[in-house]
Parts: C-alpha cells; structure tokens; sequence
C-alpha cells in the first residue's frame, strides 16, 4: 500500500468533496483504496488518501486526468444537431476538442436525453473509464447540478481537463489558411500538469487558473454579478479556481449526494481514521456518529441561473 497526504480546506465545500473524488478514482485506477482527514495539525487538516502498489494515489490520479479525453453518452438512436453544435464550436473557438466524442448506451440513465445534461466518460490511453453523470442519473436523488446555460457537460469536462482554446485564427490575407488549433484560452489539469507539476503534486487544490465556465463547484471562482460589483460575464472576465476541485469533485457526486435540508442548505461532514469508498460516501453525509467528525453547513447561491457553492461555517452542535 502507498499513502498520500494533502492539504485542505474543510470549510471549501468543493475541495471535500473532490477528496472523495480522490477515493474514488485511486480505487478505480490502483484498488483496495481508503481515505481520511487528519486536523490535528496546527498547520491545517489534512487529506490522507492510500491505495494498492507503490505509485502515489494522488500522483496516478492527477496523472490519469491530465491525459484524459471526455466523451459525451447518448442513448441508442439519439441524433446530435449538427446545426447546433457547428454554432458552439463558432462561438467557443473548438474549444472541446476532442470532446465531441460520442459513446451510445443501452442502459442510458435518465428517461430522456437532453443535450445540456448528458453523461460523460472520462478516459485516459490504457487506463480505466469514469463514469459522471450525477445531474442525469435518472434516480429520485437530488441531481446536484449547478452549472446551467449552453454548456453541455462535456465541453465543461474537457475544459477542466485540457483547457478551452481560442477560435482558430485565420492566416494572412494572401494565405487564405486557418490554424487548425486556436491559441491556449483558459488552461486545464493538462497544461498545470505539464507547467506545474510538483506544485499540483504538493497541493492540487491550491493551483489555480482562469477558467471562464466550469461545474460551479470552487467557490473560490464563484461569484454574483452584485457581490462583484459587475457581471464578470458580460464583460468576459475570467475568474480563477481549480480544474481539479471541479473536475473531482463531480466525480464524488456520481455515487454520494450531500444532503441538503432547507433550500439550497447543504450540510457535509468529514471524519478522522480511513475508510473505504462505500463507508466513505456515508460519512461524507455525515451519517456515521460512531466516528470523529466535524460537520459543515454551506449554502448554494444563485448567479442568474446557476447555483454556486459557497465557504461552508462549522457547526458547533449536533
């Protein structure tokens, strides 16, 4: 067994639950993984996260996501509008990429197919495939989706991923050529990967990036067009958080729900000792008192028709 150990902070609802993500994928990738939060260090609480083998969970799972490519799920006869997607393409510079991949399902989860909600896989060369698909699970669960607008999931997957790129340039007025892939717009876990790789080895949650769409997860990047002061969309002002808060954290999503008791209240708790991924799904709800825990209580924010995760308050009685 290999352990790993990084920083949190506990009262960032997204970076807790893309330590579950953590759990989640190692155990994917390595098998046999537990996890758990030490916060007797004066210097902050701790994420400990150890698998099978001897790689470093957390280096094999930042590793897996750097280079991961995205492909959107579609039940069988679904028909994409070509119409629809050359127009996103047009608008966001062929910023998916590669992410315009097609994977059909015979046991689709949701009763119909709506193309900002679709499934996504995340898979890497010769590795295994994730399955995300929290805000389309077609179960009586809450969906927990927060991002909303013409983003279909994808392009927000692969944005976390590999970055959005600006729109392809054309050459000069005698080339009549186009460059077949746009200048770096807003960079993903590839490009931190590659650029700051022993930082994001140190600290994953602490490398931020512009980023100008994402899965609403980092409230560091949050924000409300009156507690700003402006829109930062109208005026196309990118706003910096993590790739890999977002990115992980829709991966803990895909197997726990946090449960949200008035509207838009959400409590979480983390615990101390490791457990495995079922148990740590469960405690994560805060639903197993046998164990030292502290819990949290964040509220969801409204930014026009998104929801956004904000700093959470520790509560002081149970």
């Amino acid at each position: 067994m290999a352990e790993s150990s990084i920083p949190v902070d506990l009262l960032n609802p997204g970076q807790v639950f893309a330590c579950l993500g953590f759990l989640e994928v190692a155990d994917v990738l390595l098998g046999d993984a537990e996890a758990g939060f030490d916060w007797s260090n004066p210097d902050g609480a701790r994420f400990r996260l150890s698998a099978h083998g001897n790689d470093c969970p957390v280096d094999a799972v930042l590793g897996f996501t750097a280079s991961a490519t995205v492909e959107k799920v579609v039940p069988p006869g679904y028909i994409d509008s070509p119409a629809k997607d050359a127009e996103e393409d047009e608008e966001e510079g062929n910023a998916a990429g590669g992410s315009s991949a097609t994977t059909r399902s015979d046991t689709f989860p949701a009763r119909e197919a709506d193309p900002r909600s679709l499934p996504v896989q995340i898979t890497a060369p010769s590795r295994a495939t994730l399955s995300v698909s929290h805000w389309s699970d077609g179960s009586t669960r809450n969906t927990f989706k927060l991002y909303s607008g013409n983003r279909p999931a994808e392009r927000i997957a692969w944005s976390m991923l590999q970055g959005v790129r600006e729109k392809p340039k054309k050459g000069g007025p005698d080339t009549g050529q186009t460059q077949k892939i746009g200048d770096l717009k807003y960079k993903g876990i590839a490009q931190l990967w590659c650029e700051q790789k022993d930082a994001l080895k140190a600290k994953p949650f602490d490398v931020l990036t512009a980023m100008g769409g994402s899965f609403n997860f980092d409230p560091r990047g949050a924000w409300t067009a009156l507690d700003a002061g402006y829109s930062p969309n109208t005026q196309k002002h990118a706003v910096s958080a993590s790739p890999v808060v977002h990115l992980l954290a829709a991966c803990a999503l895909e197997h726990m729900r946090p449960p949200e008791h008035r509207v838009r209240e959400v409590r979480y708790a983390v615990w101390s000792g490791l457990l495995a991924p079922m148990l740590a799904r469960v405690a994560l709800q805060g639903r197993i008192p046998s164990l030292p825990m502290k819990h949290f209580r964040f509220e969801l924010a409204m930014s026009g028709k998104n929801k956004i995760v904000t700093f959470a308050k520790q509560e002081t009685s149970e």
